[in-house]
């Protein structure tokens, strides 16, 4: 099933209406497989429940994971300008180009677990607004980016792991979180890039005094996102809304990633759960913004790196789930004493 494209941000919020469920037979079959595999019940902890859940958001069991794909999402902030980050601009378009040529972390680690990697730029010419003066994006190039992510999503993908590349996105995604959730701009202010001291305080109040401006005209969480977002933010959430529609589990990456699907969230509190948070980023407000979701990260490895890095680990965690789930023997297959049948065991 293949999402409509929406021409404005009330077509998203409508499409959110509209969200399919997990497919409750293959859940059940799934379900109804697992306590026969030979171990103890519940001794795979949350492998258990993640091959479950790829039954359930691909409406299929056995769950498959023979084409996983991995989205690096490319955007400018014009806030860079106003001094948030450790790095220029530029290095938007040169990790881009080092993503491209296979010498980022990203490309080893999508080799190491048999992923294929696409990597999405979205006019790095041409940054977003500055939002402490104005909004991030007008109505057409926010529904122009979230389109393009939409379209990113290729039919047929297993599984899907979602990230980004983009200077001052830290940034981006504080302000969200900030305009979403509310409490102290530095709550949800962190290093970065590395920003620390006084600059990591001006930082703060960069995003503090954005916030304020565009508080009172954000009449939903969509338009957080194009007030406060940036062009690869709004392409992560128009990949994750697809990729519903399309019946692909999805691995949300860090802090950046992680902001950017939060406005789908607030607007059905049911839309993100075709999503697991690959891993708890060593940003300090991720861990915050996941539990204001109600997801609890994979992993956790003190990673900070962006670009899909940490989804892309996780697509070997599941890779486990789905392995262990499909290829044990049963019980009775193993001609293995099972619970109930053998005090001996």
């Amino acid at each position: 099933m293949s999402a409509r494209i929406p021409a404005s941000t009330p077509d998203i919020l409508e499409m959110l209406g509209e969200l399919p469920g997990p497919g409750l037979d293959a859940l059940a079959k799934a379900q109804e497989r697992e306590p026969q595999l030979t171990k103890p019940p519940g001794a795979l902890g949350r492998l258990e429940e993640i091959s479950a859940w790829m039954s359930a958001w691909q409406d299929c069991h056995p769950p498959r994971l023979d084409t996983p794909r991995c989205i690096v999402f490319a955007g400018n902030h014009g806030v860079a300008a106003r001094g948030v980050s450790a790095f220029p601009p530029e290095v938007t378009a040169q990790m881009v180009a080092n993503f491209q040529q296979g010498g980022a972390a990203i490309n080893q680690l999508c080799w190491a677990f048999g992923a294929e990697l696409m990597v999405t730029a979205l006019d790095l010419d041409r940054p977003t607004a500055d939002f402490t003066k104005d909004a991030a994006m007008s109505e057409r190039d926010f529904i122009d980016a979230f389109c393009k992510g939409m379209a990113s999503v290729k039919p047929g993908t297993d599984l899907l792991a979602i990230g980004e590349m983009g200077i001052a996105n830290t940034s981006a995604a504080a302000a969200v979180a900030h305009a979403l959730f509310g409490g102290e701009a530095q709550d949800w202010t962190g290093p970065g890039t590395g920003v620390q001291g006084q600059a990591l305080t001006h930082k703060a109040q960069v995003i503090e005094g954005a916030v304020a401006l565009h508080k009172p005209g954000i009449l939903n969480p969509i338009d957080a996102l194009r007030r406060l977002g940036g062009r690869e933010l709004a392409a992560m959430a128009g990949a994750v809304l697809a990729a519903r529609f399309m019946r692909v589990p999805v691995l949300l990456d860090g802090y950046v990633c992680t902001a950017a699907a939060a406005p789908l969230h607030l607007v059905h509190p049911m839309a993100l759960d075709h999503c697991l948070v690959a891993h708890a980023s060593a940003e300090p407000a991720h861990r915050a913004l996941c539990s204001k979701l109600g997801k609890a990260p994979l992993l956790d490895l003190g990673l900070r790196l962006g670009e899909a890095s940490g989804a892309a680990l996780a697509i070997g965690i599941v890779k486990g789930a789905v392995a262990c789930h499909t290829g044990m023997a049963t019980f009775a297959e193993a001609m293995v004493s099972g619970k109930g049948q053998s005090e001996t065991t």
